[in-house]
């Protein structure tokens, strides 16, 4: 199968009227309504950025052209358009968002009637009839209608509180920056008993307090906050909200790989997790670990396929099969605050999964490099080391040490990045490994 050129690891995703255009969303919506057979229904949601109402209105136009109804929930997380797909039954959702990317960035994600992001089948068909242009057609007494649904958000509010058990009162300080959840996740917790302080809870597509990738470079406000108003931990979530970290009560950002093994502790079963997760995963969950390329519509499959207990990215993008099948930020944290609650400092929890040192490396190279530098990339890495134990090649290249140490070198799907992560358990190798990779891929850009 040929690249896709419109799709990424997180549907699609690009600068405002270069790449993402209202003739793009348009035609996007032409295609998935002939997906969809010209008939049916779509979720249609959108996160603060300020260039989504056009979007909104084009790709409306090109489901309500070729056929199909429009339900409209207006500005919300990505995670309620998921659940909304289930709740009103219908056949597809659109998110409008660029997730963690910066304000000039924009795209388009599709989710399942389950909740699920389209597959990467499913969005090649898409791509098919875009490119092809071979759009379904209906008469103008076919044409689709806009409804607005403004009681599916009380309905997931009520669901996600209904979802954790936690002691009143515990104190935690939310920051949204600026996106798609700020509004509905404090709310949430508090209808779940937390004492809540926010932060950067003001929708604002410019997200003037902080970039929406929540990263330790981007969260001290927040570090300092749980620390100077005594909360118990600090959540901060990205864009569009189906993603989260913690902080915990010192005010210290938590390690992604940790806080995801912490939380699959809790769950009895198999674990899906991507193959940059770390060694903590294997050697703190109950059942097996399962690892898939990164996306979280790829943890999403083996969850079903394998019926499995819960999965998630290191990223933050946690699923909970047990609600829905799309990533949701604000659950995730929800749970998080439940665990705290129930056994007590999430510092000491974190003590308790082995920790490694774990360097993650972004190098910018543009989307032809990427192409380039990665089609000889498992040879020169095989050139380069002499004590690979085993090779991983579903996305990417992961190399397995003899040490167990590990690396992975993987073009980004949503950005102009080749992305290195490995962990060793000694930070010295660590850090050898790291430099050759770098030299590997700057010598072949």
């Amino acid at each position: 199968m040929a690249a896709k050129k419109l799709f990424g690891t997180s549907g699609i995703r690009g600068k405002i009227n270069s790449e993402v255009t209202c003739e793009l969303a348009l035609n996007v919506g032409k295609a998935l309504a002939t997906y969809l057979n010209n008939k049916g229904s779509v979720v249609l949601g959108y996160d603060t950025r300020t260039t989504n109402q056009m979007l909104d209105q084009a790709i409306c136009a090109g489901l309500l052209e070729s056929g199909v109804d429009v339900i409209k929930i207006g500005m919300v997380p990505t995670p309620l358009v998921g659940y909304a797909c289930e709740k009103l039954d219908a056949d597809a959702g659109i998110m409008l968002t660029a997730s963690h990317n910066p304000s000039q960035y924009n795209g388009i994600k599709i989710w399942n009637k389950n909740g699920m992001a389209y597959t990467s089948a499913q969005e090649s068909e898409i791509e098919d009839i875009y490119n092809n242009k071979s759009y379904g057609s209906v008469n103008w007494d076919e044409v689709g209608l806009i409804y607005y649904n403004e009681e599916i958000k009380g309905q997931y509010i009520d669901d996600l509180a209904s979802m954790v058990n936690i002691k009143p009162g515990l104190k935690v300080v939310i920051d949204c920056a600026s996106g798609a959840g700020s509004e509905i996740s404090p709310l949430v917790f508090r209808k779940a008993g937390c004492e809540v302080t926010t932060l950067n809870s003001q929708p604002d597509g410019f997200f003037p307090g902080r970039n929406p990738e929540p990263n330790g470079e981007n969260l001290g406000n927040l570090m300092k906050t749980v620390v100077a108003v005594g909360a118990d931990l600090g959540i901060a979530h990205d864009g569009d909200a189906d993603r989260m970290i913690t902080v915990d009560e010192k005010g210290q950002i938590s390690p992604f790989d940790s806080l995801l093994a912490l939380i699959s502790k809790e769950f009895d079963g198999d674990i899906v997790t991507t193959v940059d997760a770390g060694l903590c995963m294997d050697e703190s969950v109950k059942g097996e670990v399962l690892r898939t390329p990164v996306g979280d519509v790829n943890v999403a499959e083996v969850i079903i396929e394998k019926n499995a207990a819960f999965g998630g990215e290191p990223s933050g993008t946690w699923l909970h099969p047990d609600f829905c099948m799309c990533p949701d930020g604000i659950l995730s944290g929800l749970r998080m605050a439940e665990l705290v609650s129930k056994r007590g400092k999430l510092s000491d929890l974190l003590n308790e999964i082995p920790s490694y040192p774990n360097i993650r490396e972004k190098i910018t190279c543009s989307k032809e490099a990427k192409i380039k530098v990665m089609e000889n990339m498992e040879n020169l890495l095989k050139e380069e080391f002499d004590d690979i134990r085993d090779i991983n090649s579903i996305d990417g290249v992961r190399l397995t040490f003899g040490d167990d140490s590990w690396v992975l070198v993987r073009p980004s799907g949503t950005e102009d990045y080749v992305r290195i992560t490995l962990e060793s358990r000694d930070a010295g190798r660590a850090e050898e490994i790291k430099a050759a990779c770098i030299k590997i891929i700057n010598d072949n850009i």
